[in-house]
């Protein structure tokens, strides 16, 4: 039984119809390094995300100032006192907490705002590699930068460039 689908498998894998499908990569990477909108989206979520980090650190510079104020009037505060303080930090705590997870989480907003700004982007690139695919009658295409394991890549096959010209974008060179 072995022997048989070992055979079958052989025959699929060198019978002409496999054998004459193209193959070809594009370097999503590089593409988009090559595009102009990406700088200027990138731009835009550094400005965003350093906005945020700075908010982000002065809660935190707020919670070290309460720590630091708590400390030097420990001996001076009712045990009462002294608990209703280290409540504050601790709510303060949990809400600088909450912002860096509304903001940075897995679905925070620097993330959403992301996805928000890179889908025509990337609707852009992904119909140019469509057209470049049907132009050169590829039928499977790679994305090198999408963590594929590439151990040699023949530079014939790279559709990087043509998808860079379908996208309109001018070599600097």
């Amino acid at each position: 039984m072995k022997k048989c689908l070992k055979l079958v498998l052989l025959l699929f894998l060198f019978s002409p119809a496999v054998m004459a499908q193209k193959i070809g990569y594009v370097d999503s990477e590089y593409v988009l390094n090559k595009h102009p909108d990406y700088k200027v989206i990138q731009k835009e979520l550094e400005s965003l995300a350093s906005t945020w980090k700075k908010e982000a650190q002065n809660l935190e510079n707020e919670i070290k100032e309460m720590y630091n104020a708590l400390k030097a009037e420990e001996v001076l505060l009712t045990e009462e006192m002294y608990q209703e303080r280290l409540d504050e930090i601790k709510e303060k705590e949990r809400n600088a907490t909450a912002f860096n997870t509304r903001v940075f989480g897995p679905k925070g907003q620097f993330f959403q705002k992301q996805s928000e700004l890179m889908q025509p982007l990337q609707s852009k690139i992904f119909d140019a590699i469509d057209k470049v695919a049907k132009r050169n009658g590829i039928a499977i295409m790679f994305d090198k930068a999408a963590d594929l394991s590439m151990i040699y890549t023949d530079p014939v096959h790279d559709y990087s460039d043509f998808v860079i010209e379908e996208l309109g974008i001018e070599e600097n060179k």
